[in-house]
């Protein structure tokens, strides 16, 4: 009675840290989550949970937001807020990632309408995310930025 007590405790706590490894996210998931979530809300709050205290971000040179950004509150403040406010619909939809180890890539589009001026732009655009850890490190983009400027021009 007692020997089998034991083993059912013994195999709860086997499945129970099987079932805990296997919902750990992988790197390509949680980047997929800050992209496909239902809103964009729900994309933020994935990249706010994921993100490491000292994300280093870096917008492309050219790009209006160029500039490399350390912690969420500054991309946030540079470059999010700024997207928010100077935009209409501005959006990026991926159209396929490529994982390695702990990068990730996602490729696509950007769209929308510069607010100041009604034009609309469109951009091939890829963005590259380093991970360690189930946290993410380092965001860096590579974009047309030509049309992008057009728009704001």
């Amino acid at each position: 009675m007692v020997k089998s007590i034991i083993y059912n405790l013994i195999m709860f706590f086997v499945l129970s840290s099987c079932s805990i490894n296997n919902s750990e996210m992988t790197n390509l998931e949680i980047i997929k989550s800050t992209y496909e979530g239902k809103t964009s809300e729900e994309n933020g709050k994935n990249l706010a949970k994921y993100v490491a205290d000292d994300i280093s971000w870096t917008e492309a040179k050219g790009f209006p937001y160029a500039g490399t950004y350390i912690g969420l509150d500054n991309v946030i403040k540079n470059v999010f807020s700024r997207l928010g406010s100077e935009w209409i619909d501005y959006k990026f939809t991926p159209e396929d990632y490529v994982a390695s180890d702990n990068k990730v890539v996602a490729y696509g589009t950007y769209l929308g309408t510069y607010k100041l001026t009604g034009k609309v732009f469109s951009a091939r655009v890829a963005h590259l995310w380093k991970l360690r850890d189930g946290k993410i490190i380092s965001f860096e983009q590579f974009v047309d930025s030509q049309t992008v400027n057009n728009a704001i021009k």
